[in-house]
């Protein structure tokens, strides 16, 4: 399953939203759209990686640097929502653990 297909799943979830304050203005953040944009923003990532790899080999890039940057960028966010999904996970699965 790839990243496009994921951030479609939780689109189309129906997860209740939460009020954050802020600056005494009430606005409502859906949790699901949250998570979307943070999946594209890692997929944003990766793409521009590639985009500056593919560059790097046409010779149409003079910094390496550049490059270097954009895909250890790529593999951190990677790693992070990585991290982040299994949090979830673990938590997910304490709760269901517990005995009410």
């Amino acid at each position: 399953m790839d990243i496009n297909n994921i951030s479609n799943v939780f689109s189309n979830a129906k997860i209740d939203s939460f009020s954050e304050s802020s600056n005494n203005k009430t606005k409502s953040i859906n949790f699901a759209e949250m998570l979307n944009d943070a999946i594209n923003k890692v997929n944003d990532e990766q793409i521009n990686a590639d985009k500056m790899g593919e560059l790097l080999a046409e010779g149409k890039v003079d910094n390496v640097h550049e490059v270097m940057i954009a895909s250890q960028k790529a593999e951190l966010t990677l790693n992070l929502a990585i991290e982040i999904k299994s949090k979830i996970l673990e938590a997910y699965k304490e709760i269901m653990r517990l005995q009410i």
